[in-house]
């Protein structure tokens, strides 16, 4: 027989075997102990020994039920507290996608960045002196001295449209702040435009497949600057805000070139990279690269800048050379050349922008090359090309959805013509006036009306008509 008693948590369970034995004699056996008398008194505390036992073990288990009640409930798991990502970027309960520096090798704390520009433009284009090749640098952006002047070929006269994306960008930059204080810059930057089409790379019947073309690529450290980039003496930041590549070509000082290059307050120096370009004598527009002298091209930089805007103004010196061997002939010149330029901001939703460079010798930093530093004699000596350039531009914002631009741009030569003969580029002007939509955040969509015109020394005349347009996404 077995005897369960109900625990103080509602359970049944079956006591230990002394106390289920102490129960049957007190239920089973009563007969037997009012029988035998002489054995009752020893019964009776036996039962009660049993009794005593049964109340210890109520006891104890009401203790562990109160002790559990008094318990705490467990704990509920948490997420792992948000750890801060190096560089900036906002906390986050996930695990970091980057978990180790980009590269191995790099400086400790350096900061990469990478962005760029995905840029489709498409133009129609009509000349009235003949056709601008196909496949040349004038059918994919403004470029003056490629524009037909005296050909003879009207039959060529009509409209082309082109479109491409060569002028799609991308850059990298690594930035590091190092123990001493000091900052540390690197940076690379690449198009499409330049490498061209060819049998390797492609071509318009196919794949349209350009090549990467190097643009940028330099370091500096504090004030200092070795590397390729724009030439100190060109001021980017004067440049209209253009849908054509460059705008204002002929009024503008557009070089990007090797050098070494410092910067200490508004003032910057450079030691770049020397070049001769020179017309032989009579070559009219023939352009031949020079020999590069033992001197490298300085220049010096001033810039001030503020809420209205900013002004500056660039001195450049160089050495022209030349020399061929075979003949016996050298010789060298000094080239020189002064830039100032600027933005002065009108109110808040217009500026105006402008550019003045006049020199000697300087041909090669002006309008692309439109025209060239010296030209040769008879005897082989050089005789400088002198030059007066410039442009101003005005923007407008319309709303923050919408901006336009109108500038204007010229370029006179003073040439040789008993040197150079009549053929050679006398002058250049163009007019551009665009409107540029941003739909979404850095998606712009913009159209650009251009005129150009070139004239010879012989009078003779080419003029350009143009719609550019683009689509440009920046990320």
């Amino acid at each position: 027989m077995s005897v369960c008693i109900a625990t103080p948590r509602g359970r049944r369970t079956l006591l230990h075997r002394p106390l289920a034995a102490a129960l049957l004699v007190a239920l089973v056996l009563p007969g037997v102990a009012f029988a035998q008398t002489a054995k009752e008194q020893e019964l009776e505390a036996r039962v009660a020994q049993l009794e005593a036992m049964v109340k210890q073990l109520a006891a104890q288990q009401q203790a562990q039920t109160a002790e559990a009640k008094a318990a705490p409930a467990p704990a509920t798991p948490v997420a792992a507290a948000p750890v801060a990502v190096p560089g900036g970027a906002p906390a986050t309960a996930k695990p970091a996608i980057q978990s180790a520096p980009i590269m191995a090798t790099a400086n400790p704390g350096t900061r990469f960045t990478y962005g760029g520009f995905i840029k489709l433009d498409a133009s129609v284009t009509q000349t009235n002196d003949g056709d601008i090749p196909d496949g040349t640098v004038g059918r994919l952006f403004y470029v003056p001295k490629a524009i037909p002047v005296g050909a003879g070929n009207a039959n060529e006269d009509g409209a082309d449209t082109d479109m491409g994306v060569n002028f799609s960008r991308f850059w990298f930059g690594a930035d590091t702040d190092l123990d001493s204080g000091d900052k540390l810059k690197a940076y690379l930057e690449f198009d499409l435009f330049g490498g061209g089409s060819t049998a390797f790379t492609g071509n318009e019947v196919a794949t349209n497949t350009y090549a990467l073309t190097l643009r940028q690529a330099y370091v500096q450290w504090n004030g200092w600057l070795a590397g390729q980039t724009w030439s100190n003496f060109q001021d980017v930041a004067a440049m209209p805000d253009t849908v054509d590549f460059l705008g204002p070509t002929e009024g503008t000082v557009f070089v990007r070139q090797a050098q070494l290059r410092y910067t200490t307050g508004p003032w910057s120096f450079s030691m770049e990279n020397p070049e001769t370009v020179y017309t032989p004598f009579n070559g009219n527009m023939a352009q031949v690269s020079g020999d590069d002298g033992p001197m490298p091209d300085f220049t010096a930089r001033y810039l001030t800048k503020g809420d209205w805007g900013h002004f500056g103004i660039a001195g450049l010196v160089r050495q022209l050379k030349y020399q061929n061997g075979p003949l016996d002939q050298d010789d060298d010149s000094t080239g020189y050349g002064v830039s100032v330029s600027g933005r002065f901001n009108v109110g808040a939703n217009d500026d105006l922008r402008y550019m003045i460079t006049g020199g000697s010798g300087i041909g090669r930093y002006i309008g692309l090359a439109l025209n060239n530093d010296a030209v040769l004699d008879a005897a082989g000596e050089l005789e400088n090309i002198d030059v007066i350039a410039g442009f101003v531009g005005w923007r407008h914002v319309f709303s923050p959805k919408l901006r336009g631009n109108l500038f204007y741009s010229r370029a006179e030569y003073d040439n040789e013509t008993r040197l150079t003969g009549l053929g050679i580029t006398k002058g250049a002007q163009s007019a551009h006036l665009n409107l540029i939509y941003t739909p979404l955040p850095k998606l712009d969509l913009g159209a650009e009306l251009i005129w150009g015109q070139r004239e010879l020394e012989n009078g003779d005349r080419g003029d350009l008509n143009r719609l550019q347009t683009h689509v440009k996404y920046n990320f």
